[in-house]
């Protein structure tokens, strides 16, 4: 057996992982008041040789069998949007509302990623209601725009009463100096031709210059105080309404994946926006310093063999061990 079979099936004894992108969902409950930041035990480096890492190679070892569909899940996120692996929904056929936060909220350092903790909003999404749980971001981009890495990327997480999860991501690019409102381009815009032999993935014209995005360049203007793990700084006021604004006039591209950290439950219900987001340049150095590096590589398309089984058993097998069927 290959070494990275036998370190995707090992048994592990380890810490439970706090803080991935569910903290503050039923997968993981938010720390009551008065208790300290959780710190995430994953991390994004290291090479599946290192019993000791901590990298998405490793994460299947870090909790098992909690965390196996790291390494066997065969809807895993996040995953290159190109035609045909998603479906298309404009964003005014969706019900999203998020409160304003006039008094600022809580933005905490889980040491994965930076966090903000959201006070009210709703999403109506495929005939089920989701409440709003809390925002973080990824530098650079989880996901990767028809083949193109973005700078950052927020995922707003939204929760059911029956437990299930939902994520709305929108990507970050740095702002080139010009002004657009609200932060978004009119060429992102997909166009709803399904002709279209791209069907909405390119626009004619070069993207429009865009300005920095109001409402993330209040949140970071307090990262640097929340730059140690654990730690957790009040933001300014934050006007959420710029940011569904955008959501809602431009189209959402939606598949069934999972969460993008440990322990990569599948079954959520995600919607990546066609709009991007900015910030200027010297708030994207500000948030880097802090976040760091925090994105998962992308994963195979929805439904195909784990890409960690095809490396540990080749394509053939690893498409056998997904089908559940034995071989003769």
């Amino acid at each position: 057996m290959g070494l990275l079979l036998q370190s995707l099936l090992i048994t592990a004894t380890a810490t439970r992982v706090f803080a991935s992108c569910a903290y503050g969902t039923f997968l993981q409950p938010r720390a009551t008041e008065g208790e300290e930041v959780p710190v995430s035990n994953f991390g994004y480096i290291g090479n599946i040789a290192d019993t000791d890492s901590q990298g998405p190679l490793n994460w299947a070892a870090l909790e098992s069998p909690a965390n196996s569909a790291c390494a066997t899940g065969t809807r895993q996120s996040p995953i290159d949007m190109t035609e045909g692996v998603f479906q298309l929904v404009e964003g005014s056929d969706i019900q999203v509302q998020v409160n304003d936060m006039p008094e600022g909220a809580e933005f905490e350092n889980l040491g994965t990623t930076v966090e903000v903790i959201t006070q009210g909003g709703t999403l109506v999404s495929g005939g089920k209601q989701f409440e709003l749980q809390q925002f973080h971001f990824h530098l650079p981009s989880e996901h990767l725009d028809n083949g193109t890495s973005q700078a950052m990327e927020m995922h707003m997480v939204w929760q059911s009463a029956e437990q299930e999860i939902a994520v709305i991501g929108m990507y970050i690019n740095v702002a080139d100096g010009g002004a657009v409102a609200n932060g978004t381009a009119p060429a992102a815009k997909r166009d709803l031709n399904h002709n279209s032999r791209f069907f909405r993935r390119q626009a004619a014209a070069p993207p429009a210059a865009t300005a920095p995005t109001n409402v993330l360049e209040t949140i970071f203007s307090v990262v640097d105080q929340i730059s140690t793990p654990g730690t957790k700084v009040k933001t300014p006021p934050l006007v959420m309404s710029e940011v569904v604004d955008v959501i809602k006039a431009n189209a959402l591209q939606t598949y069934s994946g999972s969460l993008t950290t440990p322990p990569c439950s599948e079954g959520v219900a995600w919607h990546v926006s066609t709009a991007k987001l900015s910030v200027s340049p010297a708030t994207f150095v500000r948030a880097a310093n802090v976040i760091g590096f925090n994105s998962r590589f992308p994963q195979n398309t929805p439904g195909q063999p784990n890409i960690l089984m095809i490396s540990a058993l080749g394509s053939a097998a690893a498409a056998v061990a997904a089908s559940g069927a034995v071989p003769a």
